[in-house]
């Protein structure tokens, strides 16, 4: 009897997927000034969030429900603390992952969407928190899941994150000119970076804000959750 592959045709669909996503996601940030100008920030923004937003449903929803393909590279779920070490980092990446949530009403095109230049609170830390927070969250979670396809799939995120890191600068420039030229000398990617070398200073009062409590909230909603996620998840086959 022939072996099985551990390389499962899951693996390309989720790399397929990923490349999908990133075109929709960074073309449509390539293509906002443009846009905007042609049909209004409030539209861009509906338009870009209703061809986004699903293909992030199907990727988290594809995820769920083959986290467990392919080889297993280790099992650690069983070692003592590991579980806790997960939830921790786990919860330490959406505190990275939070810029969007400071501007909701942007977000939902209430109030008209803005490029904001941001140099406070968590950006002091790293100038692209969103990419520092998805690489903790696919850490946490190759370590606890072990598998290649996890493996695949946080290599898929991360590229992702790294090229938004190059193009969202380029498009920073272009807009902002000598302005983010200036932010970049201040701040660093690499997290605590500027704050190591004396380019920045931690000021704990800028983290006080309605949107930094939204985040914990979310976090326990999320622990609390996961397992009716996974149930539910699980009934939608793809």
């Amino acid at each position: 009897m022939m072996q099985q592959t551990w390389l499962t045709l899951s693996h390309f669909v989720m790399l397929g997927l990923l490349f999908g996503f990133a075109i929709v996601h960074s073309g449509g940030a390539a293509l906002r000034p443009w846009a905007e100008k042609l049909i209004g920030c409030r539209l861009y923004r509906i338009l870009f969030a209703l061809s986004s937003l699903p293909l992030a449903v199907i990727l988290i929803i594809y995820f769920f429900n083959h986290r467990y393909d392919g080889l297993q590279l280790w099992n650690v779920q069983d070692l003592p603390g590991v579980q806790q070490f997960v939830w921790a980092l786990s919860a330490i990446s959406f505190l990275f992952l939070y810029p969007a949530t400071f501007n909701l009403l942007e977000i939902a095109a209430v109030q008209k969407p803005q490029v904001h230049l941001y140099e406070t609170g968590i950006i002091r830390i790293t100038r692209h928190p969103q990419m520092v927070g998805q690489i903790i969250w696919c850490i946490a979670h190759t370590l606890w899941l072990g598998t290649s396809f996890t493996l695949v799939t946080s290599i898929g995120l991360v590229l992702h994150h790294l090229f938004g890191v190059w193009h969202g600068e380029r498009r920073l420039i272009h807009r902002y000119g000598e302005a983010f030229v200036q932010v970049k000398q201040r701040t660093s990617i690499i997290p605590f970076g500027a704050v190591l070398d004396g380019r920045q200073s931690i000021l704990w009062q800028e983290f006080f804000r309605p949107a930094y409590l939204g985040v914990v909230i979310f976090v326990f909603l999320l622990w609390w959750s996961h397992p009716f996620l996974l149930q539910a998840t699980g009934k939608i086959n793809i």
